[in-house]
């Protein structure tokens, strides 16, 4: 046995943690040589790496030579893998180049020289003195002898730049990740186009003046998307933080088809939240961004927002106002976690991984076993890390038990205490992993749902209510359909779900997004959803009984039909589930106005308030141990810049 492990275990070191398809045709030589890679064909070894492999088993390159046994498909991958590495090598000089091309400093009337490869001039520095332009009238062989001499001593100069880069990111403790982002390309490039003399900003520049300058272009550069919030509306998300100085601060924040995006924070902490403080908040957002503009408010389920619900009705009963799907679903999670049978597995897995990170050598050992893999630990808030813990011990299911027979586990003192003999038997147990293996076939249906509104990828609202039907489907075919197995499961999901994910909001989305009708025409025969669907044509066309009339008794039928535009056999397209409904919607429905509008705006709109949960990290970032003492207003615009650039960013 033990021999068995090692030879798995030199196997684990020899194999690179790397997810490159050359690993897959080759291994290492000396752990602590990354250059020299086996061919797993025919034994030839490549000593530059998996590069040089990907060209040996792809037959692409003179340079090395070809492999004799490689598969076609094995030819065909690396050859792709090649290809697709060159084409990001590309790209991202281009992006450099354009990169460096749009800073723009003033210049004063210094000396320049052009650098070959760069757009702009270069400013003279000291050590150009050293060196001198390739003059056109030298020989090939004196033109090559001073084009070395020149790249030696601009590397030589670089280098010495980034020694005191370094220097400071040591001495700060600034991340390394720090410097891999355009920023900080464009603030370099923007140094060294300036030239020697440059005088840094002071605290005061940077807390104050330049501050507000950056606050008020990152704030120009979201009116961007003012266009897609007056074309298909957009919804606003409040939630509430504290801070490490223990002040309440409620965050506003909106979504729109493009993106989310932070308005602002306020401090909270003189005032109870009631739900008349609540509402005042919101509805100064909703002035802000246009009452025209909001289709709808997002929050969790708290009481007080419910309360706040009812009054912003009476004001604007135009405006819906929808309970959060991530917080709801995660209810769900919860509620199914805290029935006895998955209990008795939670409690178990959550006893192995404390007893093993309780222990520094019962961690070493574990991470020995699973080639330095993390176990993910049940987290204090979200239900989902339930899953992920599972899901995780599952992964490591052979390692974790070769670990708990193997006589390195055996040696540890720790092991004999009580709980080190139950995480053993929890681990050589086969009736706890086949209740493991049950426990995420059923939390499965619902992480997928979780995963699609929690994403700010694209909006989700004309999907949610949808997948939840699918993801009961599914929990109840994991109990083979018999009803006495799965009834106290899927009356959870039902109970958390009434009055927050089937609201008329989320039963007209359903029934509008032909992903859903277009696949079952019984949709529009079952009374709930249509009683729904007119429930919110009356709420979004408030008091117009014109419009309720038509998008009611008119241009539904046309639609459940497929009259039309809607019988265009491309219009089909909306059963790819990657395909944006809203746009759909813009294409094919113009002989239904007023259906269409509404289709748009419900369709582009998102059904989680999770961008406010994102931003707390954004403030935890920025409000730090050591960082303490920012006022709210300050907190406020340094939030508002780096959460906004960052959402900008992805797009």
């Amino acid at each position: 046995m033990s021999e068995m492990n090692a030879t798995t275990q030199q196997e684990n070191v020899l194999k690179r943690k790397s997810d490159d398809v050359g690993w897959e045709y080759g291994s290492l030589i000396d752990p602590s040589n990354l250059d020299k890679v086996k061919c797993m064909f025919c034994n030839h070894v490549s000593t530059r790496g998996i590069y040089r492999l990907k060209q040996h088993v792809a037959h692409v390159s003179n340079a090395v030579a070809k492999c004799k046994k490689s598969s076609q498909e094995s030819k065909d991958r690396c050859k792709k893998s090649l290809e697709e590495a060159s084409k990001k090598r590309r790209e991202k000089t281009i992006r450099e180049l354009e990169l460096r091309d749009s800073v723009n400093i003033s210049r004063v009337g210094d000396e320049e020289v052009n650098v070959a490869g760069r757009s702009e001039p270069h400013k003279l520095g000291p050590l150009d003195k050293w060196t001198c332009p390739i003059d056109p009238k030298l020989t090939q062989a004196e033109a090559l002898h001073q084009q070395k001499i020149n790249k030696e001593l601009w590397k030589k100069r670089t280098h010495e730049v980034q020694q005191y880069v370094a220097r400071w990111m040591y001495n700060h403790a600034i991340p390394f990740n720090a410097c891999d982002n355009d920023d900080f390309k464009l603030m370099c490039e923007a140094i060294g186009r300036f030239g020697p003399g440059f005088e840094p900003p002071s605290k005061h520049d940077l807390r104050e003046t330049l501050l507000s300058q950056e606050h008020a272009r990152v704030k120009s550069l979201l009116q961007e998307r003012d266009a897609e919030k007056m074309k298909n509306g957009c919804s606003i998300m409040t939630d509430a933080w504290s801070d490490r100085k223990r002040r309440s601060i409620m965050n506003l924040c909106t979504n729109c088809a493009d993106g989310s995006s932070f308005i602002k924070s306020k401090e909270m902490s003189a005032v109870s939240h009631t739900s008349e403080v609540i509402f005042q908040l919101v509805d100064e957002g909703i002035e802000e961004i246009g009452p025209e503009h909001v289709v709808q408010v997002v929050t969790d389920n708290a009481s007080n927002n419910m309360g706040a619900k009812k009054i912003l009705l009476e004001k604007r009963p135009n405006i819906f106002w929808s309970s959060c799907a991530t917080h709801t679903i995660n209810l769900m999670l919860q509620g199914i976690g805290n029935l006895p049978r998955f209990t008795k597995v939670l409690d178990k897995a959550k006893a192995f991984t404390i007893f093993v990170y309780g222990h520094t050598r019962t961690l070493d050992c574990m991470r020995h076993f699973s080639s330095g893999k993390e176990i993910i630990r049940l987290g204090v808030t979200r239900f989902a890390s339930a899953y992920l813990t599972l899901e995780s011990l599952l992964d490591k299911k052979d390692q974790l038990r070769k670990m708990v027979v193997d006589g390195r586990w055996d040696s540890l003192g720790e092991v004999k205490s009580k709980n080190g003999k139950a995480a053993t038997a929890t681990i050589m147990s086969m009736p706890f992993w086949k209740d493991v293996k049950l426990c995420l076939n059923v939390f499965e249906p619902l992480v997928k749902v979780l995963r699609l509104v929690d994403g700010d990828v694209k909006p989700s609202m004309g999907f949610v209510y949808g997948e939840i039907v699918k993801a009961k489907k599914e929990i109840k075919e994991v109990y083979g359909n018999v009803a006495s197995r799965y009834k106290d499961v899927i009356d959870v999901v039902e109970k958390k779900m009434k009055d927050r994910l089937d609201s008329p909001l989320h039963l007209a989305a359903y029934l509008l997004n032909p992903y859903y009708s277009y696949a079952d025409t019984n949709i529009f025969d079952d009374g709930t959803i249509t009683e729904g669907f007119i429930s919110c044509v009356e709420t979004f066309y408030h008091g117009d009984d014109s419009k309720q009339d038509q998008a009611v008794n008119v241009e539904l039928r046309k639609f459940q039909n497929r009259e039309g535009s809607f019988a265009k056999k491309l219009a089909r397209t909306c059963q790819n589930f990657e395909y944006n409904a809203a746009s759909w919607w813009k294409l094919y429905g113009n002989e239904v106005p007023t259906l269409q509008r509404m289709a748009m705006r419900i369709l582009s709109l998102t059904s989680g308030a999770s961008a406010c949960e994102r931003n707390w990290s954004t403030f935890e970032n920025i409000h730090t141990k050591k960082r303490n003492r920012l006022t709210t207003e300050r907190l406020n615009d340094l939030s508002f810049i780096q959460f906004n650039s960052r959402m900008m960013a992805k797009k």
